[in-house]
């Protein structure tokens, strides 16, 4: 018995020793764009982080090829539905995929077919994470959040925010509407560092949302990119950088 307890003791002790994380970033890119194969991925793998992309159907016999190798390396590959549906009076868009004109059905359909291209792609089975086409989380006037997670094909799902989008009651959390902040256009270095000092205050957890990596749209200066990665190296013994999916199996349990 005194064997015993003295094996505890030291768990514990081993346990207390261990360094604690104290804030978790994740770093994620929406539509599947060609600059961040270019320019993403590679300062992404030469600092060693795993991002989380959330893809569209719209990759192709050329791409698919590269989003494989992007899956090989350890990076997540999530759901951005197949055809992107929009409002179009917030996108100018094809009206085919006008979010306004979709039911709750339609939507589901589409998401779960392109978990079936995902599965073709990396070979990943089981629920997805999913980040919401325009941050809109109905379409045809009909909120559908919570219907993702009934049906079993999305396990956790990204919306939107601003640069005040910093996680810090973790028992509070929506998984079917996890927060991010959508980074504008030309973002400079010093503001993503300035969000990630906020979570690292907080001890939270901060979900980036990113486009075009020096380049395409919604675009993120590659310098301010690279300067965001090189913080996070700098600080990686207080700040935890996961996918979107690991992320939030990491705040399940610390719940």
């Amino acid at each position: 018995m005194k064997k015993l307890t003295l094996l505890l003791l030291l768990i514990n002790l081993v346990t207390f020793a261990q360094p604690r994380k104290k804030a978790i970033i994740v770093l994620t890119y929406d539509d599947a764009l060609p600059s961040q194969l270019d320019i993403a991925l590679p300062q992404l793998d030469s600092l060693g982080f795993k991002g989380t992309f959330f893809l569209t159907g719209y990759i192709g016999q050329v791409t698919i090829p590269r989003w494989r190798q992007v899956a090989l390396k350890g990076h997540e590959l999530a759901n951005h539905t197949l055809y992107h549906p929009c409002l179009i009076t917030t996108v100018k868009a094809n009206p085919a995929n006008n979010s306004a004109n979709y039911s709750v059905f339609m939507i589901k359909r589409e998401i779960a077919e392109m978990n079936n291209l995902l599965y073709a792609v990396d070979g990943k089975t089981g629920p997805r994470t999913y980040a919401y086409p325009c941050t809109e989380i109905a379409v045809g006037g009909v909120k559908y959040a919570d219907s993702l997670g009934a049906a079993g094909i999305i396990k956790y799902a990204r919306i939107g925010g601003g640069a005040d989008a910093v996680i810090t009651d973790f028992k509070k959390i929506d998984p079917m509407q996890v927060p991010a902040w959508g980074v504008h256009a030309g973002v400079t270095g010093d503001e993503l560092i300035a969000f990630v000092k906020k979570t690292q205050q907080s001890g939270g957890l901060g979900v980036l949302m990113f486009h075009g990596i020096g380049g395409d749209y919604i675009t993120t200066p590659a310098a301010a990119h690279k300067q965001l990665l090189l913080y996070l190296k700098q600080h990686q013994d207080e700040i935890e950088v996961l996918t979107f999916q690991d992320a939030l199996d990491a705040v399940k349990q610390i719940n």
